[in-house]
């Protein structure tokens, strides 16, 4: 985490991808560029560390691209280690497409060394630094997709990276992009309605294993509260947890939710704690945060996901 802040400041930084003229696109404010094009008529092999930017790309990329996703359902990208077989998919991919802002946090250098060598978008990295949250120890939170509205512009960015690369396609690329994004604006406002029923307003409280859905809280105006930090590298520690208890029992909040691929270890200590206190606290239901649902659910899709959390919270608050 210590590497990455300079990465706000940089963010687009431009990379060399070989020889070749530059093409460039502005987005955000900043300069997208590729030196290297698409000479094929072949789909381009794609390469996605998490299934949220995965899905991302899929609906963006449509019929033109084949993408190999490195994470699964309930993989922590906090701690992923790449395998042998990843850096062999990542060597033979044209394009990689990953989260960025170090969500990938034991990956991060080796994502970095291949930028080197062939186009390679931490996407989240080049939205404004004005849009990206910033926690008490300086640190960007890389979890951005929890409000929709921001990955809906990383929609447009996928859009613009793979348009540079494949510009013979580029109009299927942007057409994708468009009707995506209507879909985005739709699951946007759907989000904001059902967290508005939840009355009365001081209910509008949320506490999950760790801190990742602080955007989710701006975006949609919850308060949220995480007993780890935005990354779950770092255990919790028993201060942290007996303040969390100090929150839940001054406050009266009866539900908190556990994450599907965070260990439900420090929820539990958290439950007895205030249950030492006199005060019961239940689980809320079982929330997608750093990874989607399974394959072939609705849930191992993005709008799925963020569909099954907005009810799941509405039904515990409410």
């Amino acid at each position: 985490m210590r590497r990455l802040y300079p990465l706000l400041v940089l963010f687009l930084t431009p990379v060399l991808f070989g020889c070749g003229r530059e093409s460039q696109a502005k987005f955000g404010g900043r300069t997208l560029s590729v030196t290297q094009t698409h000479q094929s008529d072949r789909p381009i092999k794609v390469v996605c560390t998490t299934g949220m930017v995965a899905d991302l790309v899929r609906n963006v990329g449509g019929d033109r691209i084949a993408v190999e996703q490195l994470m699964g359902a309930d993989v922590d990208p906090h701690l992923y280690k790449a395998t042998f077989a990843d850096v062999t998919k990542m060597n033979d991919a044209d394009v990689i497409f990953y989260s960025g802002l170090h969500l990938e946090g034991k990956m991060t250098e080796a994502l970095e060394e291949l930028a080197r060598k062939k186009p390679s978008f931490p996407v989240t990295e080049y939205l404004k630094p004005t849009a990206i949250l910033i926690d008490a120890h300086q640190h960007p939170d890389p979890h951005v997709w929890f409000d929709v509205s921001l990955w809906s512009e990383v929609a447009g960015i996928i859009g613009d990276a793979l348009a540079l690369y494949d510009p013979a396609n580029s109009a299927i690329y942007k057409k994708n992009m468009a009707a995506y994004r209507l879909k985005l604006a739709e699951l946007h406002d759907e989000a904001k309605k059902k967290i508005a029923s939840i009355e009365p307003v001081e209910k509008r409280v949320m506490v999950t294993s760790h801190d990742a859905f602080r955007y989710f809280g701006r975006a949609y105006g919850l308060e949220v509260r995480g007993i780890q930090g935005i990354s779950t590298d770092a255990e919790a520690s028993v201060r942290d947890i007996n303040e969390l208890v100090d929150f839940l029992v001054r406050r009266k909040i009866n539900a908190v939710f556990v994450e599907t691929s965070v260990s439900p270890r420090t929820m539990k200590s958290l439950q007895e704690g205030c249950k030492a206190r006199g005060h019961t606290v239940v689980l809320g239901g079982e929330l997608f945060s750093d990874a989607m649902g399974k394959e072939g659910t609705a849930q191992g899709t993005y709008i799925g996901m963020i569909r099954h959390n907005v009810n799941t919270i509405v039904k515990a608050l409410r």
